[in-house]
């Protein structure tokens, strides 16, 4: 069945007489996710999300359309990675500003780009292209976020982590490899501890931080754990976007 708020399905039967004020634009990545987890990871997490979240909104009456996910992100940290793809950030601004264009110009003036790939910086570029498209509500979520991940999983992580793997076989059970073939994502610390502590950033050079591309064990891993962090997640996303529609967004503070 059609879903007349994805706009990859929809069609210009019913586009040509529909009125969208809200436009979303699930952004992933494409890069090793430990041994087991296919390459296409965040971009399955981010449409997955914005569709039910879309969905949950659409049946409360928000118009609102969902956009084809962007598969690509910043990746420079992982440079010698066998194929793990790079947008760089300026790229990013470019391809946001094009989009932005022409739901400013076509009269849609709210956007929330959802975002499931921690290595894409937001805000920065959000803030520019603010003062570009004053009309414009921007805003930004990242999807991943959205509730405490330590209420639903046992082990720390960030990366094809429990809680990812949980997520992928949850959403696509059939290409996540079987557990034998786990890694164990081990992370190594830099000897600096300023950052270790979190209060001095450096770029993380991927293959010198872990033997498998995780970090965070998965060993915990559960369909079953992925499908109720899932859904906790849209259920809170959906309300948001139905917020956001029914908002006036010059009048948002009291």
């Amino acid at each position: 069945m059609i879903r007349p708020y994805i706009l990859a399905e929809t069609n210009w039967k019913h586009l040509k007489d529909a009125n969208f004020n809200l436009a979303v634009l699930p952004w992933g990545a494409t890069e090793a996710h430990n041994f087991h987890l296919p390459y296409a990871t965040d971009v399955f997490e981010a449409t997955a999300i914005a569709e039910k979240s879309g969905e949950i909104a659409w049946k409360k009456g928000a118009k609102v359309v969902i956009l084809p996910t962007i598969p690509f992100g910043v990746n420079t940290g992982q440079t010698d990675i066998y194929l793990d793809m790079n947008l760089n950030p300026s790229t990013q601004f470019l391809i946001l500003k094009d989009i932005i264009t022409v739901l400013d110009r076509q009269g849609i003036h709210k956007f929330v780009l959802l975002n499931s790939h921690g290595g894409n910086n937001w805000k920065p570029i959000i803030r520019e292209l603010g003062l570009l498209f004053p009309k414009m509500f921007l805003s930004v979520v990242e999807c991943l976020k959205v509730v405490n991940r330590n209420d639903f999983f046992d082990i720390p992580g960030d990366h094809a982590d429990e809680m990812e793997t949980s997520l992928i076989l949850h959403l696509k059970p059939e290409l996540v490899l079987s557990k034998e073939n786990w890694g164990e994502g081990k992370e190594r610390k830099n000897k600096i501890k300023a950052f270790t502590q979190g209060w001095a950033w450096t770029e993380r050079p991927w293959s010198k931080i872990t033997e498998d591309t995780g970090i965070g064990n998965p060993n915990a891993a559960t369909k079953e754990k992925g499908e109720r962090f899932f859904n906790e997640i849209c259920k809170k996303i959906g309300q948001l976007f139905f917020d956001i529609t029914e908002a006036n967004t010059e009048n948002l503070y009291e």
